[in-house]
């Protein structure tokens, strides 16, 4: 692991510990003999980013464990024992889905590694390879944003959501000088498809797809002490990055 992926694991450890309450005593990591036998049916080592999450939450995420999505080093590899899924040279099961009416477990795509770590996509039971629905562009990312979103922004007295869209297919690049400026930090690194970023009193979550990096837009997600904050950000971002802002939903409504 380089220096930098190690910052990158201490960063999301220490956002993760701060917004999820009650983490530190009820998350529980695999044995290195588990993970040894995912690494096996991978066939290749594993992304280093996946060995220090199994490491933590290889048994239990405690809180921060999603509602149908069973991360645990023991479901991924009791799927392939029971051969509901098959080795694949590039794709790793690394999470089933217990959702009974559409199931969509989630991969690594190991040929699409990034920072320490890889492309997360979701697939149908049965469906190959090319029909994948790519979600983020790392596994830190995805749970950097799940927590953010599940343990600050919807803890917000008001949110909205929407889209940014612009000439530049690094809209991220644009974003992120203006938050600086208005005292936003960014809690973990990120590439330039997830944007996080944080103050006392508001959080904003971006994302886009991977691999569509001719893409000119990302999604958005806000929430505030009041609408009077998101609108004054909002229109600080659209007014310093030229960018064109399209604001979809509040909650509550908001005139």
């Amino acid at each position: 692991m380089s220096a930098l992926e190690q910052e990158a694991e201490v960063a999301l450890e220490a956002l993760l510990l701060r917004v999820v309450p009650g983490l530190a005593e009820l998350w529980k990591g695999s044995t290195p003999d588990a993970i040894a036998q995912v690494e096996k049916i991978a066939g290749r080592p594993l992304p280093s980013f996946y060995r220090w999450f199994l490491t933590r939450m290889g048994q239990s995420m405690g809180p921060l464990a999603y509602p149908t999505l069973d991360f645990s080093t023991q479901r991924v590899l009791d799927c392939h024992a029971r051969g509901w899924v098959e080795p694949h040279p590039r794709l790793l099961l690394i999470a089933y889905d217990s959702n009974g009416m559409m199931p969509m477990p989630l991969f690594y795509d190991l040929d699409a590694p990034a920072r320490g770590d890889a492309l997360v996509a979701s697939k149908e039971e049965g469906a190959d390879e090319d029909d994948l629905y790519e979600k983020f562009e790392t596994l830190r990312e995805m749970l950097a944003w799940g927590a953010l979103s599940r343990f600050r922004l919807r803890k917000m007295p008001q949110t909205c959501n929407g889209t940014f869209s612009g000439d530049s297919p690094d809209l991220l690049a644009l974003i992120e000088p203006v938050m600086s400026s208005l005292g936003f930090t960014q809690p973990i690194p990120t590439g330039p498809y997830c944007g996080l970023y944080e103050r006392d009193n508001a959080v904003m979550i971006c994302m886009g797809m991977p691999r569509h990096g001719a893409d000119m837009s990302r999604s958005f997600e806000f929430g505030a002490t009041n609408a009077g904050v998101l609108r004054k950000v909002l229109g600080e971002i659209a007014a310093a990055s030229l960018l064109d802002l399209r604001v979809d939903e509040w909650f509550p409504a908001s005139t």
